[in-house]
């Protein structure tokens, strides 16, 4: 996954379905409604890929050094006890 492409897809989906809600709740087209629900689904699914996306390159980084020289998950365990 690249970014911006994933987050284009989100914001197009949203625009559709914005119009598809107008046309459910103004206009009273139960057809509309139908899409929404597709519509969000499709949002679901996206967001989860972009969320394992997330995770995955995060886990890729290496891991940063605090200024004592331990690492910052340590120094965060240590403010936890």
């Amino acid at each position: 996954m690249t970014y911006g492409k994933e987050f284009d897809a989100i914001i197009e989906i949203i625009e559709s379905l914005k119009k598809d809600a107008e046309k459910f709740y103004i206009k009273e087209q139960n057809a509309a409604g139908s899409r929404i629900r597709k519509g969000m689904q499709d949002l679901k699914h996206l967001a989860f890929a972009v969320r394992v996306e997330v995770q995955a390159t995060k886990s890729q980084r290496p891991k940063k050094v605090s200024k004592n020289g331990g690492s910052l998950e340590k120094a965060r365990a240590a403010r936890l006890k």
